[in-house]
């Protein structure tokens, strides 16, 4: 009897709107009653609220198409990449949508003289009160309490569109759409000091990976040219002699720039500078990166706060490109970055800051930067370090590659948030962007705690538990190698465990449950399906994870499948907060590839060319020009993971680089 009252009283709640005219179509409705939002009272009929009805991009189902027409290296319009007007003008929504909206609004009362377009007419917005936005939407208006924040939000539980206007509009604000996730902190991919952000290791999840020291120098070895020892501490000229990288002999080509991005860690001149003592004196001391401070990002810091990630990216990075610039996207102000208010998104302010239209852009149901998800800016917190200056819209400028050694798992965001984002990637590359990001270091898992106690997802905790925004497939997802024992140049997958065998490195990979396969990867994915034979049940779905639809498969056999490519990511030798250590992760592999294309550019850059853009299709139609790695798996969830194997794989992708065999091919290219 209780349960038929509770579910009588959940009916009642996701049911309570006001009826509408025939005219009209129900647009959005909420299923279920929000778990993070508690509705309020009634909003009063007199007050003034923002309305946005985010108008239907057009053409975003031909985005793929686009960036396959300038990144196929069997196009002829290989590498002639768009301007920005040129994507904004491609997507922007039609005049039609727009008329016909402003028409509706127009005919319900709506003074013509009240509506605001954005910039990239992604949406129409005005004031009204809510007794004329409950009149214009058959809808009912509530106040809502975040129970966790105590965030205040106006909301519905449905609400109505004219039918002859419903095509033309994506969603609208306030509405019915709410935030379902808990709170956590972004997650930086790599082991050693500072790579699991302030707050993320407590009770219940073991303490963070043991840091390794740097063993004691081999007598009368030089470390800047020492080979003898690569399979124990790896070093700049290790990673030249396996990949094949020569020492620079020009000036960098003008304007052809890295960038890193950070978020939560800050770098050290100290240590840099001790590190190009010690491993690349031909580097000169003081040598550090041009620094777009996003949202009043704070850069560098004094030695003994330096953070582990930034410090292993500009370590890994300069002895590649050098002397060619890095800039350094430190992003959020220090309330943020430092977790004093903790936020669950991911990219979006540093989005923001690259391509001013993403600030207002609408898709998949969202418009912007999500209130419950992102910074908001001015920072309305009174801590030490608030940026009170508005967001940053379009005010940098994108370098050529761009590497990101951060992410969360797939589950953690919505998928319409992490769509949003993905065609944001999509855009840059149509601009000749190219974008590398770090797969992750749990193997086939998450994050211990993250959904259940072993980080992997489904009511068993065994289904495998994909990383974001590797999901997508317009980024370049970069896995982990080590060098065997007894060499000093063959790889295999990475792996190592700490702490007694209670927590474990490995390279991450697996399927995305959002994105299906792309057609660039969709023949090197079935061979390896043929080749491996995973013998592990799986299921099929797209849109994001939903544990009733998986039955007892513990993978998805039609997504995209993670990383692209890999590079070594273990026992590199760096310093941070002053000390010689050793470090590793996929965080280290994504600087060292994206070093590699950034020199590959500088000649394609000096030749009249323009940069490679979007690698990816070119990468799987030509795999020679990587080192194949066919060793090693990455446990997690209670299995042994995937298998590498000939080919393509879900633990290294395609392989390792080879920069001898990748810049002829690049160069080969128009």
């Amino acid at each position: 009897m209780k349960l038929y009252i509770a579910i009588i009283a959940v009916l009642a709640a996701i049911s309570e709107t006001r009826p509408a005219p025939v005219s009209h179509n129900l647009h959005e409705k909420r299923h279920i009653p929000s778990q993070t939002w508690i509705k309020r009272d009634r909003v009063s009929s007199d007050a003034l609220l923002p309305i946005k009805i985010g108008l239907k991009q057009q053409n975003l189902h031909k985005g793929y198409d686009y960036l396959l027409d300038v990144s196929d290296p069997s196009s002829s319009n290989y590498a002639k990449h768009w301007t920005p007007a040129e994507v904004n003008a491609a997507f922007s929504p039609h005049h039609d949508t727009v008329q016909a909206v402003k028409e509706w609004l127009v005919s319900a009362g709506i003074a013509a003289e009240r509506l605001a377009q954005s910039t990239n007419k992604g949406w129409v917005s005005f004031h009204a009160t809510a007794k004329e936005a409950e009149n214009l939407l058959h809808t009912e208006l509530y106040e809502h309490e975040h129970v966790s924040n105590g965030r205040w939000a106006v909301g519905c539980d449905a609400y109505h569109v004219p039918k002859k206007v419903q095509e033309h509009i994506d969603y609208v604000t306030p509405g019915v759409k709410t935030s379902m996730l808990k709170k956590r902190t972004l997650r930086k991919r790599g082991f050693g000091p500072g790579h699991w952000g302030p707050g993320q290791w407590g009770p219940g999840h073991g303490g963070p990976p043991v840091m390794k020291p740097h063993p004691p120098p081999m007598p009368g070895h030089n470390p800047t040219t020492n080979l003898s020892n690569c399979d124990n501490v790896v070093t700049p000229a290790c990673i030249a002699n396996i990949y094949h990288i020569p020492e620079p002999n020009h000036s960098a080509y003008p304007g052809n720039q890295m960038g890193i991005f950070e978020n939560g860690d800050t770098y050290a001149q100290a240590d840099l500078d001790l590190f190009f003592a010690n491993y690349t004196p031909q580097i000169p001391q003081g040598t550090h990166p041009t620094l777009d401070a996003i949202d009043g990002a704070v850069a560098p810091v004094p030695v003994k706060q330096a953070g582990g990630e930034s410090d292993l990216d500009f370590q890994l990075a300069y002895p590649i490109v050098y002397p060619i610039e890095i800039v350094l996207y430190q992003v959020d102000d220090p309330v943020y970055a430092n977790y004093e208010v903790p936020t669950q998104g991911f990219g979006n302010t540093f989005l923001d800051a690259l391509d001013g239209s993403y600030c207002t852009y609408t898709a998949f149901g969202e418009t912007g930067n999500d209130p419950t998800l992102d910074p908001i800016y001015p920072d309305p917190s009174n801590l030490t370090g608030a940026y009170k200056g508005p967001l940053m819209c379009g005010t940098y400028k994108p370098t050529n590659v761009i590497s990101i050694s951060y992410g969360e798992q797939e589950i953690d965001l919505p998928a319409g948030y992490q769509e949003r984002q993905c065609n944001e990637f999509m855009k840059l590359g149509l601009q000749g962007v190219s974008i590398f990001v770090a797969s992750g270091d749990t193997g086939v898992a998450g994050v211990a705690g993250d959904q259940n106690p072993n980080g992997c997802l489904g009511p068993n905790a065994t289904v495998f538990n994909p990383t974001n925004p590797n999901s997508c497939p317009y980024v370049t997802n970069v896995g982990a190698t080590t060098i065997v024992n007894g060499t000093n140049n063959q790889e295999t997958a990475a792996w190592e465990y700490f702490r007694n065998g209670t927590s474990l490195y490995t390279s991450s990979g697996g399927f995305s449950n959002i994105y299906p396969i792309p057609a660039y990867q969709q023949a090197a994915v079935q061979r390896y399906f043929q080749i491996a034979k995973p013998s592990y049940p799986y299921y099929e779905m797209l849109g994001g994870f939903n544990a009733s639809k998986a039955g007892n498969g513990i993978y998805n056999r039609i997504g995209h499948g993670i990383p692209d490519v890999a590079a070594i990511g273990q026992n590199l030798a760096i310093y941070n907060k002053g000390k010689s250590i050793l470090e590793g992760g996929t965080s280290a592999s994504s600087p060292i590839f994206a070093a590699i294309i950034t020199r590959i550019n500088d000649e394609r850059l000096r030749i009249g060319k323009k940069p490679v853009g979007f690698v990816n299709p070119t990468l799987y139609a030509h795999p020679y020009v990587l080192n194949d790695i066919t060793n090693g798996t990455n446990p997690g969830c209670g299995t042994p993971g995937f298998s590498a194997s000939v080919g393509w794989d879900p633990v290294t992708g395609l392989g390792s680089p080879d920069y001898g065999r990748m810049l002829g091919l690049f160069l080969s290219l128009p």
